[in-house]
């Protein structure tokens, strides 16, 4: 089983405030969007930290929310709070979605859900052959991942150091996160 792990525990500081509050233009809340691209997943789990209470609000009671306490010391921290608390779980594989990833949608995870091959998996989107988010993470992974995910490199050096199965997914988005407004 997949669950969609979906990090939205940062400060924004370049952004100008948490992407957890962002919204399109239109309207559209980028927490509630990407929640929704992680619907081909089993469960969704939202990782919290800066503004938690406020981005909490906009969640549907379905989704599960974890707060990393030291979500200040970057992504690495909101991976890691993730990671240990889906160790409990029945859960095989982790979809790690980031929440400024406004167009990857629903089909993109589906993808990469498709991909999920049990607990040793480790694969990631790719658009037009460059590695991006999501990224699927296995179980028999979790410990080395939260080992070693610190500041804002996340699973960075741990995929780094092992082979990991690319999912093109150039047709469908761009992959781009957004930094600035």
């Amino acid at each position: 089983m997949t669950v969609g792990l979906l990090l939205a525990a940062g400060a924004g500081r370049r952004f100008g405030g948490p992407k957890a509050l962002a919204r399109e233009p239109d309207g559209t809340s980028w927490l509630l969007r990407s929640v929704q691209a992680l619907r081909p997943c089993a469960e969704v789990v939202v990782v919290l930290g800066a503004e938690a209470e406020r981005a909490a609000a906009l969640l549907p009671m379905s989704v599960s929310r974890i707060r990393a306490d030291d979500w200040a010391e970057g992504m690495g921290a909101s991976l890691r709070a993730g990671l240990l608390a889906l160790d409990p779980t029945d859960h095989d594989v982790a979809l790690v979605s980031l929440v400024d990833l406004t167009d990857v949608d629903a089909a993109v995870v589906a993808r990469l859900v498709a991909a999920a091959a049990g607990p040793h998996v480790l694969a990631r989107a790719a658009y037009d052959g460059v590695p991006g988010h999501p990224v699927l993470i296995g179980r028999d992974h979790w410990a080395g991942v939260v080992a070693t995910a610190t500041g804002d490199r996340g699973a960075r050096d741990y995929l780094a150091s092992h082979e990991v199965a690319l999912v093109e997914c150039g047709d469908l988005a761009t992959g781009a996160d957004v930094d600035t407004r």
